[in-house]
C-alpha cells in the first residue's frame, strides 16, 4: 500500500509532469537499453539516448509549490540519473543505471518534498490503438532511506486536455530485494482516444531532507506485449470479456464480462505454460454485465506465484483470453 501523501503527490503531479515533449516519437516503437554501450563518463550520455527527466516540489504535507523540466536526462552523481559501475550480476554486465532525487535542489534542505521522474516520452499514433506495450527491466535496492519512496510506471497524458493523466501503471520499488530481479508491466492501449497522447515508461522517487533515495536498473525492454493482445470482441457472438482491474495487482483484481443472452459460462486462470490456476466461474448467468473477482489463489487455496496469466472466458459461442499480471 502506498502512504496518503505518495498517493497526493502522484496525483497532483499528473496535471504538470511533462508539459513539454523534447524527444516524443512520432508513434509507439520498440525500445531497449543494457547501458553497456553508453560512455559512463559522458554527463549527456543518457540524454542523448532520449531518457528525460522532470521534478516537482511539494511542501511537507504535499500541497504543490512547482515543477521544472522536462529536460534531457543528466548522468552525474548528484541529479536524477547516472550510470554507475560495477553494480551488476552477471545478466546485467558492467554498466547500470541508478536512478535518485535531485539533490541539486536545495529545496530538500527546507523539507520540501522533491519527486524526480526519470522517463521515455513517446507519442501513440493511431495505428498503436488495440496494441498492448510491456515494460520490463531487471533492478535491485540501492540507497532507500527514511521516508523516501520510488515507482517505476508507464502512464498516458493527453495533452490537449491540460496534460490531464489518463492511465497509470505502476509498480512499487520502495521495498524491493538488494538482488537483482526482473519486473514488468503492460498497458493495453484500446482507447482510440489515446492516439495523439503521450507515453512515459521509467521510474520516479520522492525523496526529502537529502535522504537516500537510488535504485538500481538494468535491460529495460519496452515492446509489443504478444500474450496480452486486446481480443476481437468478435472472437465470441454476444459476448464481451474486459481488461481486469487493477493490472498489474495485488493481491486481488476484478474481472468483468457481458452476456447479451442467458447462457453457461465457464471463467478459468491458466499460467504461461497452459497450467490451470484457478476456476472462477462455471455455470449459468443470465444476460447482463458479470464481474467476479480473483484473490491470488490457486483452486488449492494457495498464493499463486508472481508471474503472467491468461483469464479465459468460454461460452456456448466460443472463447476469447486477456492476459493480466500479479506482482508481489
Amino acid at each position: 500500500m502506498f502512504s496518503p501523501r505518495s498517493r497526493l503527490l502522484l496525483a497532483v503531479a499528473t496535471a504538470v509532469l511533462c508539459l513539454v515533449p523534447l524527444t516524443g516519437q512520432a508513434q509507439v516503437t520498440s525500445y531497449q537499453q543494457d547501458f553497456e554501450n553508453l560512455i559512463q563518463t559522458d554527463s549527456a550520455a543518457l540524454g542523448d539516448d532520449g531518457w528525460l527527466v522532470y521534478g516537482g516540489v511539494y511542501d511537507a504535507v504535499g500541497n504543490w509549490l512547482y515543477g521544472y523540466g522536462s529536460f534531457p536526462a543528466p548522468n552525474h552523481e548528484f541529479a536524477f540519473s547516472q550510470i554507475d559501475i560495477l553494480q551488476g550480476g552477471v545478466d546485467q554486465g558492467l554498466q547500470q543505471l541508478v536512478v535518485f532525487s535531485d539533490y541539486n535542489n536545495t529545496d530538500h534542505a527546507l523539507g520540501n518534498i522533491i519527486e524526480s521522474n526519470v522517463f521515455q516520452e513517446q507519442t501513440i499514433a493511431a495505428e498503436n490503438i488495440g496494441e498492448v506495450w510491456k515494460f520490463s527491466f531487471d533492478a535491485k535496492l540501492g540507497n532507500i532511506e527514511g521516508a523516501s519512496e520510488a515507482k517505476a510506471f508507464i502512464k498516458t497524458i493527453d495533452p490537449s486536455n491540460g496534460f490531464a493523466m489518463t492511465n497509470f501503471v505502476f509498480v512499487d520499488m520502495t521495498t524491493i530485494p538488494v538482488e537483482w530481479n526482473r519486473y514488468e508491466m503492460s498497458l493495453s492501449l484500446a482507447d482510440p482516444q489515446l492516439a495523439g497522447q503521450w507515453i512515459q515508461f521509467g521510474f520516479l522517487n520522492t525523496a526529502t531532507m537529502y535522504e537516500g533515495s537510488g535504485i538500481f536498473y538494468d535491460n529495460v525492454q519496452w515492446e509489443i506485449d504478444p500474450l496480452a493482445a486486446v481480443p476481437d470482441a468478435s472472437v465470441i457472438a454476444g459476448a464481451q470479456l474486459g481488461q481486469n482491474y487493477p493490472n498489474p495487482f495485488n493481491p486481488s483484481t476484478r474481472i468483468d464480462f457481458a452476456l447479451e443472452n442467458a447462457g453457461n459460462v465457464n471463467l478459468t486462470i491458466y499460467d504461461v505454460a497452459g497450467r490451470k490456476v484457478r476456476t472462477l466461474e462455471n455455470g449459468s448467468f443470465g444476460a447482463g454485465d458479470h464481474h467476479v473477482t480473483w484473490n491470488g489463489l490457486t483452486d488449492a487455496g494457495l498464493p499463486a506465484a508472481s508471474g503472467r496469466y491468461q483469464y479465459v472466458l468460454t461460452t456456448e459461442t466460443g472463447q476469447t483470453a486477456r492476459s493480466m499480471i500479479l506482482l508481489k
